[in-house]
């Protein structure tokens, strides 16, 4: 964004869980391994959960969907209800159905709406585009089986951060198969640079150089840059086999990210998709975890739910 200026300082909450980041005893993610990131990520999200804290929701049933691992969340309220298949953040290389447990649980009841969370492949065991074709097998899984889900009219496809990504790429693909999508802090320009990136390159939770891990995991070394099967910037909206689905892009004001997710946004209405854009200042990239940490997070999240449930039910 041209002559951007901060919104509102770091959120106080933020700032302490960031010191505590920094404190873990855990190597910078750059400079560790992917085995090692999978265990820091869980030890920030699982580990903390307590029976007291889960989010309670109707039902949770373990299944396969596509040949990948699911997870279905259902709420107490009675269908038909839309569905909302959800792809988890991770840089596409980290995360798992355990460490998106309370964000679905949270989508579940408080949008009423089920959630069908998917394991897609994870890089670098499976690059790109292993998780761009588990994301769209999982879709038209979804889209054969509504009935069986939420058995509302509305199929929604939704993901943070890379989760955002993939989600963003099975609207693209699938067109009209998509009736919504939720895009939280989405990565839509793997090789692209931004104001965004170098403003808040470093102390933000998200940094630049674990971007570079992220995107060297998945896409390695060969890739073709204008693919936008990994840059849904780069994509030509016009070209999608019927409308693509009304989108909500989420971003926050210290997230190297933030750029290209508004980037998105802008292109999506550009091309007359019906589009809410929404930024929380003062909030930092993976803020839907932060809630115990920080007021202002855990109501930037309530304010998203409702927004999804508005939204899935437009």
């Amino acid at each position: 964004m041209r002559g951007y200026s901060r919104g509102m300082p770091l959120d106080p909450g933020i700032a302490t869980l960031l010191q505590l980041v920094d404190a873990a005893p855990y190597p910078p993610m750059s400079e560790g391994t992917p085995d090692q990131a999978r265990r820091a990520m869980r030890a920030m999200t699982v580990d903390l959960v307590t029976p007291e804290t889960r989010v309670p929701v109707g039902s949770v049933v373990e299944l396969e969907v596509a040949g990948r691992p699911a997870r279905l969340y259902r709420p107490v309220d009675d269908g038909p209800l839309p569905t909302l298949v959800y792809l988890h953040g991770g840089g596409f290389v980290i995360g798992d159905l355990d460490t998106h447990d309370q964000t679905c649980r949270r989508l579940c009841a408080g949008a009423s709406v089920v959630v069908l969370a998917i394991d897609y492949r994870l890089a670098p065991e499976a690059r790109f585009p292993a998780a761009v074709d588990d994301a769209l097998a999982a879709v038209r899984w979804a889209d054969e089986h509504r009935g069986d889900l939420g058995g509302g009219d509305v199929l929604a496809v939704g993901g943070d951060s890379a989760g955002g990504n993939l989600a963003a790429v099975a609207a693209l693909t699938l067109g009209s198969k998509v009736d919504a999508q939720v895009l939280l802090y989405p990565a839509t320009h793997m090789t692209g640079d931004f104001p965004s990136r170098t403003e808040n390159a470093e102390g933000y939770f998200l940094d630049l150089a674990t971007m570079g891990w992220f995107g060297g995991h998945y896409l390695g070394h060969d890739v073709d840059r204008a693919d936008p099967r990994h840059s849904p910037l780069l994509a030509d909206v016009a070209a999608v086999d019927g409308a693509l689905a009304p989108a909500l892009v989420v971003t926050v004001e210290y997230d190297p990210l933030r750029d290209e997710g508004e980037a998105y946004a802008a292109l999506l209405e550009r091309a007359g998709v019906p589009v809410e854009a929404v930024r929380y200042d003062g909030l930092v990239h993976g803020f839907i975890d932060m809630g115990p940490m920080s007021p202002a997070a855990a109501a930037a999240l309530d304010d998203v739910v409702v927004r999804v449930g508005r939204l899935l039910r437009r």
